[in-house]
């Protein structure tokens, strides 16, 4: 069964098939808040979130052809920005290998972080999306499309390509996982 914001995304599609660009700063509109909280929490980096956010968003615009109207267009642009994280983890690894650092875009000096000092809430959260972005992606993804899409296991594993049952699983071991972590610091 196809909801209302389905069918609507269902018309912007064809709108911007026929012509109309305009229909895919609608489409964007709608679904960047969404893209970019699961972004921010596959990669824990604000600014890289951004980043991938709009390359998820011009991947889009090129495969839109290829787009099966049949399906939900939120579930299929998560599959594209899952597709961009997987991209981004690997161009990490490489340049953690070849320069043996964490991050070659590490911020510089920050005065703003001088002026303030973070709170027990700040450390705590800063903490937590250490944790999450740590998780591997098998059990990452899942998690993210749980917790800030708020998705069933049926349209993660959708998503996902597996099983309902192993979305469920993972997010239990994603869970547990991160409860470790919090717990070890």
């Amino acid at each position: 069964m196809t909801t209302p914001d389905e069918r609507d995304d269902a018309a912007l599609v064809a709108a911007v098939l026929a012509g109309d660009e305009r229909a895919f700063g609608q489409l964007m509109r709608k679904h960047k808040d969404s893209l970019y909280r699961f972004i921010r929490g596959y990669t824990g980096d604000a600014g890289e979130a951004y980043d991938l956010v709009q390359e998820a968003f011009v991947a889009a615009w090129h495969a839109l052809s290829r787009f099966d109207q049949r399906r939900s267009f939120g579930v299929w642009l998560k599959r594209i920005a899952i597709n961009k994280c997987r991209d981004w983890r690997r161009r990490r690894a490489v340049r953690q290998f070849f320069y043996s650092a964490e991050d070659i875009h590490q911020p510089g000096f920050d005065v703003a972080a001088i002026e303030q000092a973070p709170t027990d809430q700040d450390e705590d959260l800063a903490r937590l999306d250490t944790a999450i972005a740590a998780l591997p992606p098998n059990l990452k993804e899942p998690l993210l499309l749980s917790l800030t899409e708020n998705l069933s296991h049926r349209a993660i594993g959708e998503t996902l390509g597996i099983t309902a049952k192993a979305v469920e699983v993972r997010i239990y071991r994603a869970k547990l996982a991160i409860s470790q972590a919090l717990e070890s610091k």
